[in-house]
């Protein structure tokens, strides 16, 4: 199966921030939907983006949408010296993620902004007997809030679409298409910090599974604009 973005164009180009275009020959780094930023980490060995680095060893693994990087739990992980969200007060952030048996309980896949400042998280729970459960959270300031609930199950070892929509403070997240949890907050943008893919910024909630995809889409999408898998 493909995934696509409906309306946009697909357009190749080298990376620096999420609203730059250069033209198509270019090298790729990247792909950009008219602004939306998506990174396929299958591409990382061949077509790594600007300043980016790594820590353990994650491993290029088959997904039913191409190629994607498992990582251990234990020491993997990219970390990418750039914020996406940079300047943004409304955005979309979709991962194309399977999360998989036996790893720590607590685990962080995405983590966007400063370790313990102002930050986005996506996250994942595992209950110990073969099932997970997603937690966003969102820090701006003074305001926080965090989106889980641990009676919302999903089984280990398979691949889902999850996303945060943020709106001016409402925040949503999502599993497959279908609303979580939703909640407010005080949100200002997140203008400072990095990006980390696998683990917190600070290297600590390792994450074990793979990621095929992370977009980031610079206003909040309807659940039937989502990337498709």
């Amino acid at each position: 199966m493909i995934l696509y973005k409906k309306g946009f164009a697909i357009l190749r180009v080298l990376f620096l921030i999420p609203v730059l275009v250069l033209p198509s020959c270019a090298t790729r780094r990247a792909t950009v939907f008219s602004g939306v930023l998506e990174w396929r980490l299958g591409e990382f060995e061949v077509s790594p983006p600007p300043r980016l680095s790594r820590t353990g060893n994650p491993r290029l693994v088959d997904s039913p949408y191409g190629k994607a990087m498992v990582f251990d739990g234990k020491g993997d992980a990219f970390f990418l010296a750039t914020n996406p969200l940079l300047g943004l007060h409304t955005f979309t952030v979709e991962v194309i993620v399977r999360p998989d048996a036996r790893g720590p309980k607590e685990q962080r896949f995405l983590h966007i902004g400063e370790p313990h400042g102002d930050r986005m998280l996506i996250e994942t729970r595992l209950t110990g007997d073969g099932q997970w459960y997603l937690d966003t959270y969102l820090q701006s300031g003074q305001s926080n809030k965090t989106l889980k609930d641990e009676n919302l199950f999903h089984p280990v070892g398979k691949w889902y679409h999850v996303a945060l929509v943020v709106d001016d403070g409402k925040m949503v997240n999502y599993v497959n298409g279908k609303v979580e949890l939703e909640g407010d907050l005080d949100f200002g943008p997140i203008n400072t910090g990095e990006t980390s893919i696998g683990v917190r910024l600070n290297r600590v909630s390792w994450f074990k599974g793979a990621v095929y995809t992370v977009l980031i889409t610079p206003r909040a999408l309807n659940p039937d604009e989502f990337t498709r898998h």
